[in-house]
């Protein structure tokens, strides 16, 4: 399903040393809505691996127990500055989707989940295999550069393109995880 937002420009910029603070002052506004006891805040995407070129927008995971909790403090992520975008539900049920600010360029995606299903799940695994594995992190870094050249003004194209890749990492790393 293409999605009802117009898409946007894929710009891949060299990793910032600042990404890991603006995520942090992200989860700082997002934890006086959703506090550590009861949710789970993590840091996703190519901005969270040191060194990885990246579109400059900080992803957010947010976990929490269920979809209702997320659906009853939209309102209140209106307030930090986070437009909730309902028409990404089809395409994605279990997420319930946020950008920050509403209009480009955006500063941050946030993506709300239930804490331990598999979007939750899969997204760490990824992360964690690209800060593991030079190797991985360098062919995705070659991959990602060639589909934004290709790509380059279509970022659902771009998406789609690299999502193969992520699915073969993602399925290795559970593979080794159970060893």
């Amino acid at each position: 399903m293409r999605t009802l937002e117009k898409s946007a420009s894929v710009v891949l910029v060299p990793y910032a040393l600042s990404w890991p603070a603006q995520f942090e002052a992200i989860k700082r506004q997002l934890v006086t809505t959703f506090p550590e006891m009861d949710y789970a805040i993590e840091h996703i995407g190519s901005t969270a691996v040191p060194g990885m070129a990246a579109k400059p927008i900080i992803d957010v995971m947010l976990g929490a127990p269920d979809l209702v909790a997320i659906e009853a403090k939209i309102d209140r992520l209106a307030v930090l500055g986070f437009q909730y975008l309902p028409e990404f539900n089809e395409a994605m049920p279990m997420r319930r989707y946020f950008v920050l600010p509403d209009s480009r360029p955006r500063d941050a995606h946030l993506h709300a989940v239930v804490y331990g299903e598999v979007f939750w799940c899969e997204h760490l695994l990824f992360r964690d295999a690209l800060r593991r594995d030079a190797g991985l992190a360098s062919a995705y870094a070659a991959l990602k550069h060639d589909l934004a050249r290709k790509f380059a003004n279509d970022s659902f194209a771009y998406a789609v393109a690299k999502s193969r890749f992520v699915q073969v990492a993602v399925n290795h790393a559970r593979m080794t995880a159970k060893r």
